[in-house]
């Protein structure tokens, strides 16, 4: 028996490492072309390693940073990302507790909204979004994270009410015995217990806003702003030209910043998610 766990789990290990290096294959060949000369990337030569004659070095690097202005894209993404993250975690984390503890139809209705905003495709809103944004002045990097609230939040209200079915209420009773308010009960009691389950949402809608590039693209005033995904785009030239060594190198900055958000927290989207999963 024990041997054929074994047997089970090693080939079971062999399957996945399989998976792992097709799933990170695209990504080791955008990091080899990033390091190619533009000459020497076509649909012939892409899956290529460079050569001594056709390694670029930084110069890809050194010309996607110069150029197209990416420290300012970098800048407009970091400002959605974070600002859009942290109405996410607060605003989600307050009225999931709410929910959570009100157990009245309007509650019901307001959890199973959220639960189906996860399936409503995008696509069906663009337009309607699009015009509204407009309307409501949401055109910049400063103000979208209005719009990324309400696309992110079902996620979130649901990882956030699946915790809070685990948290016992006689704490929260304790702390209004002692004379706190509900705001002081949230934030002194309850919020630092959502710390893992924060973590969790935190990182999952960070990739999802640092990597999108529809809603910016509707949304935002291309002439004046363009997030790191929106600058990609601006290396293909006119009558079919693309720039694919610049290109390449622009990616592989845009998904450093991710990797590493991921790599030291990945732990906590495990356990976040799992907390989340609870049966109320």
């Amino acid at each position: 028996m024990v041997k054929a766990q074994r047997r089970s789990n090693r080939i079971w290990s062999i399957v996945m490492t399989i998976v792992c290096v097709l799933w990170m294959y695209p990504i080791f060949m955008v990091l080899m072309g990033s390091l190619k000369v533009p000459e020497a990337i076509s649909t012939s030569t892409a899956f290529q390693l460079p050569t001594s004659e056709t390694f670029a070095g930084a110069a890809n690097y050194i010309d996607a940073i110069s150029r197209q202005g990416f420290f300012s894209s970098l800048l407009y993404s970091t400002v959605i990302t974070v600002t859009s993250v942290l109405a996410i975690l607060i605003f989600c984390s307050m009225f999931a507790w709410y929910i959570t503890r009100v157990n009245t139809r309007i509650t019901k209705l307001l959890y199973g909204l959220c639960a189906f905003s996860m399936v409503v495709p995008f696509q069906m809103v663009m337009f309607t979004l699009s015009n509204m944004a407009d309307t409501l002045h949401l055109r910049t990097p400063w103000t979208i994270w209005v719009i990324y609230l309400g696309f992110g939040a079902g996620l979130a209200v649901f990882m956030f009410c699946g915790f809070m079915k685990s948290v016992p209420i006689e704490i929260e009773e304790a702390a209004m015995i002692d004379g706190c308010n509900p705001v002081q009960t949230y934030f002194k009691v309850v919020f630092p217990l959502l710390r893992p389950t924060m973590v969790s949402v935190a990182i999952l809608e960070a990739m999802w806003i640092w990597n999108d590039y529809l809603l910016p693209t509707l949304v935002l005033d291309i002439e004046k702003y363009k997030t790191i995904p929106m600058l990609i785009q601006f290396f293909k030239g006119g009558y079919g030209r693309v720039e694919w060594g610049p290109m390449m190198a622009c990616i592989m900055l845009a998904i450093l910043p991710i990797v590493v958000l991921y790599l030291l927290g990945q732990k906590h989207i495990i356990k976040g998610v799992l907390s989340g999963a609870v049966k109320g």
